[in-house]
């Protein structure tokens, strides 16, 4: 220790030790630490707004008959758009959420089984908030296989876990994105009328909307397969 740090600890009567000159300055590992909390705040975040969003779809649409009969066509309007900034706010933090956990090296084994779980919610609360609207039945087939391979690589996962890893691929990173966008416009043509819109317009970007979520499907089906062919590969080797 040099001889001006002890003078200063011997003046105030501190213990010239190496755990008191560690905790004069505490705040520099805390904050760290807490901003390495944001990625599975935001990502937790966006599990609860995919519930949220989930259940105004659901009351815009007369899924709860006590609230919905009370409802005017303003009503419901104001509550599709509030569902649709839901969405897209939520849909962002999942790209910030990665982001953010990289750049802070804040990558956690928690953050891990959260971010799957949460796009997940928030996927299938807008697909069943889509579908129940009734006026998209044009579309119940590819949201359908959505949900039908999310469902089964979820199962899958949980079955060939400790056997096989099925690390999350980059076409399945993608996927994930295009149903966010295609939800996405699904949403912003059911608030068309709300938005104050012209009309002759929304016909042609339903259509738009339509390919996306056909896409998305396709794409979703094929990233399942890659697991699925991933797996019983893995499983068949002696390795």
């Amino acid at each position: 220790m040099e001889p001006g740090m002890a003078s200063r600890f011997a003046k105030t009567g501190a213990p010239a030790s190496a755990t008191s000159v560690c905790d004069t300055d505490p705040e520099i590992p805390v904050t760290a630490a807490y901003l390495k909390t944001i990625p599975n705040i935001l990502t937790g975040l966006r599990l609860l707004a995919g519930v949220v969003m989930f259940l105004i779809l659901a009351g815009a649409t007369g899924g709860v008959p006590v609230l919905s009969s009370y409802l005017s066509p303003e009503d419901q309007f104001a509550l599709y758009r509030a569902a649709f900034w839901i969405f897209v706010i939520a849909a962002s933090t999942d790209w910030v959420d990665g982001f953010l956990a990289r750049r802070w090296n804040a990558t956690s084994r928690w953050g891990a089984i959260l971010d799957p779980i949460a796009d997940k919610i928030l996927v299938t609360g807008a697909i069943l908030g889509v579908v129940t609207s009734g006026s998209v039945p044009q579309i119940a087939i590819p949201c359908g296989l959505i949900l039908f391979r999310e469902f089964a690589v979820s199962a899958l996962r949980e079955t060939v876990a400790g056997k096989v890893k099925l690390e999350v691929t980059t076409l399945a990173k993608w996927k994930t994105t295009l149903q966010l966008v295609a939800l996405g416009a699904q949403l912003l043509a059911r608030n068309w009328d709300g938005f104050g819109w012209e009309f002759e317009h929304l016909v042609w970007f339903q259509l738009f909307a339509d390919i996306l979520i056909w896409l998305a499907a396709v794409v979703t089906l094929w990233t399942g397969w890659q697991y699925f062919d991933k797996a019983r590969r893995k499983m068949a080797s002696p390795h």
